[in-house]
């Protein structure tokens, strides 16, 4: 799997790691941004079939 570095803001982080761990969503950060970025990608595709932009899977 392809890695990827990125610069997140302190906040953010700090509120990802609310959900991650064992009281938490996620069991580590990986998984709660691979998560995000699914979701944020299915939320983007929602909106093309609505506008009538998406040409299909990508």
């Amino acid at each position: 799997m392809p890695k990827i570095s990125v610069e997140v803001p302190r906040e953010l982080l700090e509120d990802l790691d609310s959900h991650v761990g064992e009281d938490g969503k996620f069991v580590n950060r990986s998984e709660a941004i691979r998560a995000s970025v699914r979701k944020t990608l299915d939320l983007l595709d929602e909106i093309d079939d609505r506008q009538g932009r998406h040409d299909g899977p990508q």
